[in-house]
């Protein structure tokens, strides 16, 4: 039996989906376990691309049991949409389970995010979709959850815990005229007829498939720098995407973990504000954002673009217990004559190697970079690692070096078949 937790290691958007896509060929169970639809996931196969936010990319195989962790915040209409979108492409969702215990993405939560973002004297760059304000109430402990669907009387109480408050906190501080509770009941009993046949105990199923031995696979999204503890807070999600946020976002004991892999592009990128010591704003982090379609699934952002950062992956490496590396986008360097890895900060002449929690130190680090040189030779179609170009192989091998964790598979392009396994996951 294997349980591996996949997490992003720089501020999301690594390819998690494509890289979760290809170890769920070889898992039985793929499980999500925190954020909400504020994260997209591309996954290419064959000719078909699909763009996911809150299934599981496990889904694109029919034989995969794919869940929704209670550690998941779910806005139900995204849901729905999402199960019609797969059904459109002949994609069943009769493998989908939900936790009872998931919280659920109120129409509150949305306009609420959205005021609260444009009344910040900072900007934050959320995406606006309720995901913090969901969050808060599910740890003020005036949430409602997926279990809230299965009668009428349910989802009432829950409301009856919360809407009056909101409705004030709308009135008074935003002169927003707020939501009716019958409008609310009404539209999510509506969610409830996809939704109810879907829901079950999840940690238990997680359980009894690990007692079976089958190979489970933990999804998270966004990435390790957008942790709210660990981040570059407060340019942060409201969840842990950290492996620390695997298991209580599932049901499972920690140490029924055995690998935590960490996906990695071969250069850095980050949507939204706060510092980024390796960025590009040059015609070079032009030519990765356009080889690299960098532009976000969920928003259509274009994403800062930048030189890897080994003192980030450094810290990601530290912070979730990496046992291996998935790097993505290898062959979006392939055009390169030479790259450059930040592998220290030069703060105000001292020289850093860890990366620092106080962000405005960090907008003041100047990264200090190693240069090594490009391959210039197409790497789309090579399928042995033996047989990527030799600098490809010296700049994999420094970049293991510098953040001290073995890469385990090398991705260079959307494709599953674009995809090298060094080591066996499950």
């Amino acid at each position: 039996m294997t349980v591996v937790a996949l997490v992003g290691t720089q501020w999301g958007d690594e390819g998690k989906g494509k890289i979760t896509d290809v170890l769920a060929a070889k898992a039985q169970v793929v499980a999500r376990y925190q954020g909400g639809n504020n994260a997209g996931h591309t996954v290419v196969v064959g000719d078909q691309t699909y763009k996911l936010h809150l299934i599981p990319s496990g889904i694109l195989y029919e034989d995969k049991t794919c869940l929704i962790g209670n550690g998941v915040v779910v806005d139900p209409a995204v849901l729905c949409t999402e199960i019609d979108y797969l059904h459109k492409a002949n994609i069943p969702t009769s493998n989908l389970f939900i936790s009872e215990k998931a919280h659920l993405i109120m129409p509150y939560h949305k306009v609420l995010d959205q005021l609260e973002e444009a009344n910040r004297t900072y900007k934050i760059g959320t995406t606006g979709r309720g995901i913090g304000p969901a969050y808060v109430d599910k740890y003020m402990r005036m949430g409602v959850r997926m279990i809230d669907l299965k009668s009428r009387e349910a989802l009432e109480r829950a409301l009856d815990q919360v809407l009056p408050l909101k409705n004030r906190i709308l009135q008074k501080v935003y002169d927003h005229p707020g939501f009716n509770k019958e409008d609310l009941i009404q539209e999510y009993l509506g969610y409830a007829e996809t939704i109810v046949p879907l829901l079950t105990d999840t940690s238990l199923l997680i359980h009894e498939s690990r007692l079976e031995g089958k190979g489970i696979l933990l999804e998270g999204a966004q990435g390790t720098l957008l942790d709210v503890d660990h981040g570059t807070y407060p340019f942060v999600t409201s969840s842990n995407p950290t492996a620390g946020g695997a298991a209580p976002g599932v049901g499972i004991g920690p140490n029924h973990i055995d690998q935590v892999i960490g996906v990695v592009k071969a250069y850095t990128t980050r949507v939204g504000e706060g510092p980024f010591p390796a960025e590009l704003k040059d015609a070079t982090g032009d030519l990765i954002r356009e080889r690299g379609r960098e532009y976000g699934t969920t928003t259509g952002r274009p994403r800062r673009c930048g030189w890897f950062d080994a003192v980030m992956v450094r810290y990601a490496v530290r912070v979730n217990g990496l046992t291996g590396l998935a790097v993505t986008l290898l062959d979006v360097l392939d055009a390169l004559e030479n790259i450059q890895v930040c592998v220290a900060y030069d703060f105000r002449g001292e020289r850093l190697e860890h990366f620092p929690a106080d962000l405005e130190m960090l907008k003041e680090c100047k990264p200090i970079y190693a240069t090594l040189p490009g391959w210039q030779e197409d790497t789309t179609e090579v399928h042995n690692f033996e047989d990527l170009p030799s600098q490809a192989r010296a700049y994999l091998a420094f970049l293991e070096e510098q953040v001290g964790c073995p890469i385990h598979i090398v991705s260079v392009g959307p494709r599953r078949d674009q995809t090298m396994l060094l080591d066996p996951i499950f």
